[in-house]
């Protein structure tokens, strides 16, 4: 799949871009339909969803009660009988009460049936921390969803790939889950195509070329890692940006190729560093690319306790420009 240029681009945030990608899917494909709580005349907690049950209706847009279990199972039922659902569950942290749908169903049934049943639903979920919303609504747990074969694991990290990554998901025969940092809703606008486009699944992009250190980072910790990579350049330190955007499946290639080139690897996320995807990625790395290796893998990550609701405390625990900053220099000394 390719991104297209031929109409003029706007200039959006990360919920408008994911609002935008939504209305196309819904407004191309009648098989299309939004799942979840809020998504309809509240627009969502967000407002990722406004305006798409006053365009597409109830019959489209559908809102459910606070019962994730039983929507989520709807949802994944849905997708086996020919639709194509697009189901929000509203904090990442409330997948717990319906692992059992995606898990042992939309992950398991494609294989179980010999392809005789597809199982085309996106799993919208908002992940991460930053808004003081308390240890109950601010995890990030990425690393369980990559570890269930099955499975496509999306995380966008920019308003761009937001709309061509949710499109490609939403095209896809697989079970996606689509991971939206919160942060990166009260991020800086960019340009973006008004048409359809979608971001080939399972393809990383270089953020920023350098050939000193690459830092591999997910999600909201990509725009940490170029604020770090300008401070750096100051220092004499060139960094390499690598954003996987998708997790599973993982573009190791793209992963290589950076590590060839600058033997030294920081891999940074806003999860628990104890764990994270942040140690396959590293684990890939010391197997695959271990004799281009000047020193170890470092991890930036979140220290292993639950998130403080309190702001300060917050902030303390989350990682930032100046913590792979820091880690870049080590590595970089090595």
């Amino acid at each position: 799949m390719s991104s297209a240029t031929d109409a003029p681009p706007t200039t959006i945030r990360y919920a408008q871009a994911l609002n935008a990608g939504m209305a196309t899917a819904l407004e191309e494909d009648p098989a299309v339909v939004l799942i979840g709580i809020d998504v309809g005349a509240g627009g969502g907690i967000f407002a990722v969803t406004r305006g798409l049950y006053d365009r597409f209706g109830p019959e489209r847009v559908i809102d459910t009660p606070i019962a994730e279990m039983g929507y989520v199972g709807a949802a994944v039922g849905a997708a086996m009988t020919g639709l194509r659902p697009i189901v929000e569950i509203m904090f990442m942290d409330f997948v717990g009460v319906c692992l059992d749908p995606i898990v042992n169903q939309a992950a398991k049934l494609p294989y179980m049936t010999a392809g005789a049943l597809e199982v085309p639903v996106v799993f919208r979920t908002q992940t991460g921390a930053g808004r003081s919303a308390g240890a109950q609504h601010s995890q990030s747990l990425e690393a369980l969803f990559a570890h269930i074969p099955g499975l496509v694991v999306v995380m966008p990290s920019r308003p761009y790939d937001a709309k061509g990554l949710l499109a490609a998901a939403i095209r896809d025969d697989n079970p996606v889950v689509f991971l939206e940092q919160k942060l990166l809703f009260f991020g800086e606008p960019e340009a973006v195509p008004a048409e359809r486009y979608a971001v080939e699944l399972g393809k990383a992009r270089v953020a920023r070329e350098g050939n000193d250190v690459t830092v591999v980072a997910l999600g909201a910790t990509v725009g940490h890692a170029l604020r770090a990579a300008r401070e750096l350049e100051a220092e004499g330190i060139d960094v390499e940006v690598l954003d996987p955007r998708t997790l599973a499946p993982l573009d190791t290639e793209a992963i290589a190729r950076s590590v060839a080139k600058t033997s030294r690897v920081v891999v940074a996320h806003e999860a628990v560093r104890f764990g994270g995807f942040g140690g396959e990625i590293a684990s890939q790395i010391a197997e695959h690319c271990f004799w281009d290796l000047d020193g170890p893998v470092v991890r930036v990550g979140a220290p292993s306790h639950p998130m403080p609701y309190q702001k300060d405390l917050e902030l303390a625990t989350l990682p930032d420009a100046a913590d792979i900053a820091a880690a870049v220099r080590a590595v970089a000394r090595r």
